[in-house]
């Protein structure tokens, strides 16, 4: 236990060096640049600097005219005014009008449903307009998004980490056909032993095995050696995003964020857990870990199996049935509807993800409360949420007494003030670090997925989710944030005002700064 607690801040520490290294690098170039063009070359100085000046407000300029968050902007134009040198170098190594392509990541396009699933799915929203008209507009984007909407699925809350890893557990064990997975970290650990253990004895039982895990995420905490062993068992695994591929990133841009388990067409699992011992608190971090996710039985399920063979064949891999292999073939009787989808950088600027999180705001009547790890929000979010709480919507944002990036936690405290100044509600979760990402609204329409409420998700990672209307599940959300409520402070604009000094300045700040958090 204590050697996997040292590796893991090994890990955390590693990553911040380089980061820091690579900033200080260049901040240091910037003043040895400046130094030789006033010693080597005065004359020509003040011309040479000016024509940097002129790039960085030309693209300063490219950067306003972008379609962005306006904070989002202002913090890049903010960086390459003030530092041009390290300003630019940063823009096209990280954040680059195309940076998404250079992944690699086939030009596939989605295979278009059979007739046979369009007419199911317009039978669907013809049925959501009925008894839910006032979530019809965003069923709708959804639809022309390319999600389908399904009914005859059965959708099962999970409230902690623990129920969630247990329940998929349970199911794999139970799987005849295929097992899917996708994650952001697979850590070795307790959760992941017994996993690997499933996964060689399904293997070996003929039982179609895929897994894809993001390299940077599971740096450090699953070896190549476990990768092989995996290979050679049968298991089917592909790394996306290999770290060593990709220095201009720096490592942690267009990850897979993506929670997705799919069991035999029928079953498919999404949330905030990854597979790792502290998301069921096997170990200790960051006090109690509160993570939550969403299991799908029936037609929905395949919201979800669709989005990762895509996936899967976009990162090279084959497949070893036609598609059709993997639909659910049961039937379930089950009242609501559900709505799965994904987002990532190769939609922008469209963000599917945030876009639903506006429509779940924005048509809320009477409540919309939002469980998220990290608070990075832009000019329309802000506007959403501030608007919704002056109109008389009850709007709370529950999020992390603990955090796991100090960082990210003081900036997302800058955006406090306006926002209780508004009528929202914050809530800060007492006993540890609030990781699940839903949005609750009205008590009627929900997400659950692996969302982050920031410009990451937003932006920068591939992520998933679903949308559910009007199922029985969404009741169980609804206690659970209650109970969140209840072990949780909630902040007055008062204690906002009254922090020290220090952490104002400190806060405000790194507000500049938090796309890159």
């Amino acid at each position: 236990m204590k050697t996997h607690q040292v590796q893991q801040k090994t890990e955390r520490r590693i990553s911040a060096a380089l980061r820091l290294v690579f900033v200080a690098a260049l901040l240091l170039g910037q003043i040895a640049l400046a130094f030789f063009l006033s010693t080597e070359l005065r004359q020509r100085a003040a011309i040479i600097y000016t024509v940097l000046e002129l790039a960085a407000f030309g693209y300063a300029v490219r950067i306003y005219n972008r379609t962005d968050g306006t904070s989002y902007k202002f913090g890049w134009i903010f960086l390459v005014l003030t530092v041009p040198v390290v300003g630019l170098i940063l823009y096209f190594l990280w954040n680059g009008d195309r940076q998404q392509k250079r992944l690699d990541l086939k030009k596939l396009p989605m295979p278009e449903e059979p007739e046979a699933q369009q007419a199911a799915h317009r039978i669907q929203m013809e049925k959501l307009r009925r008894k839910y008209p006032q979530w019809e507009r965003l069923s709708v984007y959804l639809g022309r998004q390319g999600y389908l909407l399904y009914g005859d699925t059965e959708a099962k809350y999970l409230p902690t980490g623990e129920m969630f890893l247990q329940d998929m557990l349970e199911k794999l064990e139970q799987a005849e056909h295929f097992i899917f997975l996708e994650f952001f970290i697979i850590a070795q650990g307790q959760i992941w032993d017994r996993m690997e253990e499933i996964f060689r004895r399904k293997a070996a039982a003929g039982v179609e095995v895929k897994i894809i895990f993001d390299d940077f995420g599971s740096m450090m905490r699953f070896p190549a050696g476990q990768i092989e062993a995996l290979r050679e068992s049968g298991v089917e695994v592909q790394v996306f995003n290999p770290v060593h591929h990709y220095v201009n990133r720096l490592y942690f841009n267009y990850r897979d964020h993506r929670k997705i388990v799919c069991i035999d067409g029928s079953t498919a699992y999404t949330g905030g857990a990854n597979v790792a011992d502290e998301y069921a608190n096997l170990t200790v971090r960051f006090g109690y870990w509160k993570d939550c996710g969403i299991r799908l039985d029936g037609a929905g399920a395949w919201g979800l199996t669709r989005e990762f063979l895509h996936m899967w064949q976009r990162n090279g891999g084959q497949l070893m049935q036609e598609r059709d292999y993997y639909r659910p073939h049961d039937h379930r009787e089950a009242a609501g509807f559900c709505q799965p989808f994904v987002d990532g950088p190769d939609n922008n600027p469209i963000s599917t993800a945030e876009d639903v999180f506006l429509h779940l705001i924005n048509n809320a009547r009477r409540s919309v409360h939002i469980t998220t790890p990290y608070l990075a929000i832009d000019e329309p979010m802000r506007q959403a949420l501030c608007s919704a709480g002056d109109s008389g919507v009850d709007v709370r944002l529950l999020l992390p007494g603990i955090p796991d990036h100090k960082f990210a936690y003081l900036a997302a405290q800058s955006h406090y003030g306006e926002l209780l100044v508004h009528h929202v509600k914050i809530y800060i979760y007492e006993p540890g670090l609030l990781h699940g990402k839903t949005v609750l609204s009205d008590g009627e329409a929900a997400f659950v997925g692996s969302v982050n409420m920031d410009y990451r998700s937003f932006q920068l990672h591939f992520e998933c989710g679903t949308v559910l209307y009007g199922v029985p599940a969404i009741e169980g959300l609804a206690e659970d944030i209650q109970r969140i409520t209840d072990r949780s402070h909630r902040v007055t604009y008062q204690e906002w005002k009254s922090r020290p000094w220090y952490r104002k300045l400190l806060s405000t700040l790194l507000r500049l700064f938090e796309m890159w958090m």
